[in-house]
């Protein structure tokens, strides 16, 4: 069984990220093809790249660094709950990423993501991301209106369609990152 972090992307005082990571958390844990953890960046805390060498090279100077390496490489697929923020992505999400570079490298990813126009814009963004740092995203994401899936602009509340986007998200994640799994395994030997 393959194991999926959950990765809610912004650190921002108010937001709503964390409301959309633990809906989505709470969908993934009633299924039972993989394992699924949350995890926060608010939480992790990582300060803006601060590393002297090139993430590709792996030679970390930092305990925090060292710390996010092991967990990132622990998992083999990857959910990121990510707002759009001025038609992009939000910073601490992309310098997390930013931070590694063989530890994503041919592991799954899929996207939820909100704003006005449901997050679209920062996911194509993503997507270009993902791609340098060999990673294969999903087709299927969950878009989630600032306007419709929240109350006020802040109180979570998602329209009932969007769980069922979320499973085949899940579907699709499980699917490519199992077979990642094996690529990875292979070229260990």
């Amino acid at each position: 069984m393959i194991r999926v972090a959950i990765i809610i992307g912004s650190t921002r005082p108010g937001r709503n990220g964390e409301a959309v990571g633990k809906w989505v958390h709470e969908i993934a844990s009633k299924r039972t093809d993989a394992t699924y953890e949350l995890i926060d960046l608010l939480e992790v805390n990582l300060p803006l790249l601060d590393e002297p060498n090139p993430p590709a090279m792996q030679q970390y100077t930092k305990q925090h660094s060292k710390d996010w390496s092991a967990r990132i490489d622990s998992f083999d697929a990857f959910v990121f709950v990510t707002p759009e923020y001025n038609h992009g992505v939000p910073a601490a999400l992309k310098n997390a990423l930013d931070f590694l570079y063989k530890e994503w490298n041919n592991k799954a990813a899929g996207f939820v993501a909100y704003g006005n126009t449901g997050g679209a814009r920062s996911v194509e963004h993503f997507r270009a991301t993902m791609a340098e740092l060999q990673m294969a995203d999903v087709r299927e994401q969950v878009a989630l209106s600032i306007f419709t899936d929240f109350e006020n602009y802040s109180e979570f509340k998602p329209a009932s369609f969007h769980e069922k986007k979320l499973n085949t998200l899940l579907d699709q994640l499980v699917s490519w990152g199992t077979a990642l799994k094996q690529v990875r395994a292979e070229r260990k030997k």
